[in-house]
């Protein structure tokens, strides 16, 4: 699925001498690596603040704890069984486990809408659904305070800006796999009133361990960001808040400040493989349509007026898991995003929904595949990939 070592090679001697100068310094946490990666950062993002934390989830929490959403920390006993006080944040069904488990973390309540086929991403129609539906407007007394967006497999979600403005929500984005990703010329992490991203190995832009980001254009929840990831104070030693440890690691700024020199060519190489993707499944007459597959295969589409970062390579395929098998049996990577939606995860049954209640993300879980996509992946590997598809749809 992935090949780090191809991206380390090239990069070790840079990549060991910025570690080198943190131990020299011995800024181990925060310190001037990290700052400098934060101003770097918001600049090639076009966003005022960008703030380093330790990890994508945490960012997550950081975001919406910063923008005043959910309850102190403490109370996070009450949230972790998906009901808040009183404020409620919408996002979707398919996704990674910490969307939604930031959320209650943050003491709010969780409240799910189904996704679009297409882009995989939460429909703005569904969201409109729930805002005016009985979770939001029945008896219990909740009041929806804000969107969550996730920008999934690298694709931006539909614009949520007018629909928060005209019900006074925040929208809060979890672009943790969407650096570079943009929509109508914004990138993603200035889409809303602040975004997190995740640095995690794996990411279109990696540290060498957990590290995350908040971004804001709000100097009020930037401050309030700087302030929480350090158990809540301002000045050391003095807690205005129920903070957290929430710091980057300054070998994790060195290692990123490297990396984001180079980011925008992998970013154009991984956008040259997802196009040759397309090119040898349409050759090999596989593409169907879709939204969902028949026989053949349904490919990933990049919907007008955003610029997609391609984490992720996912297509829709009948017989799934059996496709995954023998694709395995040949040497080859794949990887299912996400076999089962949040709302059927046993550590989120109390927020109250069961099989059924969200169509697409169920069927969407039953049919993409994630293949093999980063920058080096070579055009006779794509060939392999897509070769052992065509053999086994046959």
């Amino acid at each position: 699925m992935l090949d780090l070592s191809r991206q380390y090679e090239p990069l070790r001697a840079e990549l060991l001498d910025a570690i080198a100068h943190v131990i020299d310094k011995q800024q181990f946490i925060l310190g001037e690596s990290v700052s400098a990666f934060e101003r770097a950062a918001a600049a090639q993002l076009g966003v005022a603040h960008a703030l380093g934390c330790s990890s994508g989830t945490d960012a997550i929490w950081l975001a919406l704890a910063a923008t005043g959403i959910g309850t102190r920390v403490a109370h996070f006993g009450a949230g972790s069984s998906g009901k808040g006080h009183g404020m409620t944040v919408v996002t979707t069904p398919f996704s990674f486990f910490a969307s939604v488990s930031a959320i209650l973390r943050a003491g709010a309540t969780a409240v799910l809408a189904d996704i679009d086929p297409v882009t995989f991403n939460l429909s703005p129609a569904a969201v409109e659904t729930v805002l005016d539906g009985p979770r939001l407007n029945g008896s219990r007394g909740e009041a929806a305070c804000a969107i969550l967006p996730v920008h999934l497999y690298g694709q931006c979600a539909d614009s949520f800006s007018d629909l928060a403005r005209a019900r006074g929500l925040k929208i809060i984005e979890d672009a943790a796999q969407a650096w570079g990703a943009e929509s109508n010329g914004v990138k993603a992490g200035g889409l809303g009133d602040a975004a997190a991203f995740s640095f995690y190995p794996t990411k279109n832009l990696s540290a060498a361990g957990d590290a995350g980001m908040v971004t804001t254009n709000s100097d009020e929840v930037a401050e309030r960001v700087k302030m929480l990831r350090q158990h809540g104070m301002r000045r050391r030693y003095y807690h205005d808040e129920l903070g957290w440890n929430a710091r980057m690691d300054g070998i994790q700024g060195a290692i990123l400040s490297v990396k984001l020199k180079y980011i925008d060519g992998w970013s154009e190489a991984r956008r040259a493989v997802a196009a040759r993707y397309h090119a040898l499944f349409t050759k090999a007459g596989l593409a169907e349509a879709g939204p969902y597959p028949a026989r053949g295969v349904v490919l990933p589409r990049e919907k007008a007026g955003n610029r997609h970062a391609w984490h992720q390579y996912v297509i829709r395929v009948p017989r799934r898991n059996a496709l995954r098998d023998f694709l395995t049996a040949r040497s080859i990577g794949s990887e299912v995003y996400y076999p089962i939606p949040l709302h059927m995860q046993e550590a989120l049954k109390d927020l109250g929904y069961a099989e059924g209640n969200f169509p697409e993300a169920e069927r969407a879980a039953r049919e993409v595949l994630a293949l093999p996509i980063f920058p080096e992946l070579r055009e006779d590997e794509q060939q392999i990939v897509v070769a052992a598809i065509a053999e086994f749809l046959s």
